[in-house]
């Protein structure tokens, strides 16, 4: 059976960046008689918005989007990232890392595809070396210079070199927060994930999801990453941009912008909302979708 979802992290209100993944995932699950899942990444609460997680919910229920099983939170699921990466000390492909981060801005091997790339002070240390010091580390995953690649289906072929492109990266903070990295993960295997709709700004990190997957010996998804809308700006939708909530008055009106987006063909006028996603789910195209970034005004 096909099993998509939907994870928004709740930092603030859905925009409509956020409503076009969710219309897209849940459309692409539907289509396939499939389910759709919702998992509330809240891993990091510095950055949460109190009452967002709620909010967000109330919104996808606004516009009739509704989910399969219950709502999941990674902040309640700590003991299986800790789980895996207690896999990951087992086979020595982790190491723990005590460098703060100037020492890791200034003793960088470079600027990869995602940011500077760890320089390897700490890479010659073993899984056990931390027991012998009082100081917290974080720990980094050990990457190979293997090609990592997949095809997307809506960006096409993409490929990494993880060693030379991203470098070793962290799994576990030394503040004890989890990266997202491993999280992802975890919660996409333990919950059968194998389609994942999502947008283009976590195009780069799949390679090393995938190089994870094998490692932890999960199997892969099929990925497909949206085109990103922009504002007149040039700026992705998102809360650091000012990207306005949701108007709930005008859920129709969203809901073909949306789809207009997305690519997909005209809709008739109906009826109420639930014919209009009826009608939605039964024309929906992947195929159509653009890998284009997508200016609003």
């Amino acid at each position: 059976m096909y099993v998509g979802r939907f994870a928004p992290s709740p930092t603030g209100l859905l925009h409509i960046g956020s409503l076009l993944t969710a219309v897209a995932s849940y459309m692409d699950a539907r289509s396939h008689n499939g389910q759709w899942l919702v998992r509330m990444e809240d891993l990091d609460p510095p950055r949460e918005m109190p009452g967002a997680a709620a909010a967000i919910l109330s919104t996808l229920e606004a516009f009739e989007l509704h989910w399969d099983s219950e709502v999941v939170y990674q902040s309640r699921r700590h003991h299986l990232y800790a789980a895996a990466l207690a896999r990951l000390k087992a086979q020595e492909l982790v190491y723990p890392c005590f460098c703060s981060r100037k020492m890791v801005q200034a003793e960088a091997q470079g600027i990869g595809v995602d940011g500077i790339i760890y320089g390897g002070r700490c890479a010659f240390l073993s899984a056990n070396m931390h027991l012998s010091t009082e100081k917290t580390p974080a720990w980094r995953l050990r990457t190979s210079t293997d090609i990592t690649g997949f095809v997307d289906e809506i960006q096409g072929s993409e490929q990494q070199c993880l060693g030379k492109d991203i470098g070793d990266f962290i799994l576990l903070r030394a503040d004890g927060f989890w990266a997202y990295q491993l999280a992802v993960v975890v919660d996409d295997a333990e919950q059968g994930i194998n389609h994942v709709v999502r947008g283009q700004d976590l195009l780069l990190s799949t390679p090393r999801q995938i190089y994870l997957q094998q490692l932890l010996g999960f199997s892969q998804p099929a990925y497909a990453h949206l085109p990103l809308l922009t504002n007149t700006l040039g700026q992705k939708w998102s809360k650091q941009t000012q990207a306005p909530s949701l108007d709930l008055r005008q859920r129709e009106v969203l809901l073909r912008q949306v789809l207009t987006y997305l690519g997909q063909p005209p809709a008739p006028e109906v009826d109420s909302l639930s014919d209009l996603l009826s009608w939605a789910v039964q024309h929906w195209q992947l195929s159509l979708v653009s890998p284009q970034t997508i200016a609003t005004t």
